[in-house]
């Protein structure tokens, strides 16, 4: 399958570069195909559910439920699997109308003669998953950052965008550090206080993407609040050597981690987004 147009975007190490404004000439560029958009429309929020997604995981199943029962010789679960995987992989072309025309229906008309033939079976399974894989190579990225990937500029966090939140976060953590280096222990607990404040406010954000709280227990959870009461303990000590270590631990646990997961990905949406003109 081909891009009606491409995108290109400045390569992982020049997104620093890119979110300032800053010229790169020299740089490595990553071009990427975008999707037709009527793509857009199997996704949430268009869709109630990533409709696109789950009949990827369907094709995908339904191709191996077939190779497996044909190469067993349970020709009736075997021809039960095929009905799906032709049912779902025309499915395709009914979804996104600008691919129909890429689909090896044909192929998959020979894949439905061969299920007594595990050997022809699995080679023609082979050329349909070459098929899949050149629309995913060209696809998937620019598909996935697009539909699935994070989109922090639409997040509240306490009546505040997600960015002024995590600059609030940042300076309290700053204002801590700043105050117990210099032995001002009152402002180091007032500032660890908003702390915080801030830390439960973008806790509460987690529910825009997650349904469940594990993943805000995996950042958010015993190992960030066991460093905020050790942080809390040698201030009420007035030990700065003491808070130091917890105050690594908790940028490392929070800070890093959260960073490590969604800084790059929302990133690149956004260049994705730009160059889109949305």
């Amino acid at each position: 399958m081909r891009a009606g147009r491409a995108l290109i975007l400045t390569a992982l190490v020049c997104l620093g570069a890119a979110a300032r404004g800053d010229q790169a000439p020299d740089a490595p560029t990553l071009e990427l195909a975008l999707p037709p958009a009527e793509l857009g429309r199997w996704y949430k929020p268009q869709a109630r559910r990533n409709q696109w997604l789950h009949l990827m995981f369907a094709l995908r199943r339904e191709l191996q439920a077939v190779a497996d029962y044909a190469a067993a010789g349970d020709q009736a679960r075997a021809r039960r699997w095929y009905q799906r995987l032709a049912r779902d992989y025309r499915r395709i072309g009914e979804m996104v109308p600008e691919w129909r025309d890429e689909l090896e229906l044909a192929l998959l008309e020979r894949m439905g003669a061969a299920l007594d033939d595990p050997d022809e079976l699995a080679r023609l399974q082979r050329r349909l998953a070459k098929s899949c894989q050149g629309c995913h190579r060209e696809y998937q990225l620019s598909a996935g950052l697009r539909y699935r990937g994070p989109d922090f500029d639409s997040v509240r966090v306490a009546g505040r965008s997600q960015a002024e939140a995590m600059a609030d976060l940042s300076r309290a953590l700053n204002r801590m550090i700043i105050a117990f280096s210099d032995g001002r222990w009152a402002a180091a607990r007032q500032a660890l206080a908003g702390l915080r404040r801030d830390l439960d406010a973008l806790g509460e954000s987690c529910a825009a993407c997650h349904r469940d709280a594990a993943p805000k227990a995996r950042i958010l959870g015993p190992a960030t609040q066991a460093a905020l009461q050790a942080i809390d303990q040698a201030l009420t000590k007035q030990d700065a050597k003491a808070a130091a270590r917890p105050v690594g631990e908790f940028a490392v646990a929070v800070c890093a981690r959260c960073h490590a997961i969604h800084r790059p990905l929302a990133q690149l949406k956004r260049l994705l987004q730009r160059q889109q003109g949305q």
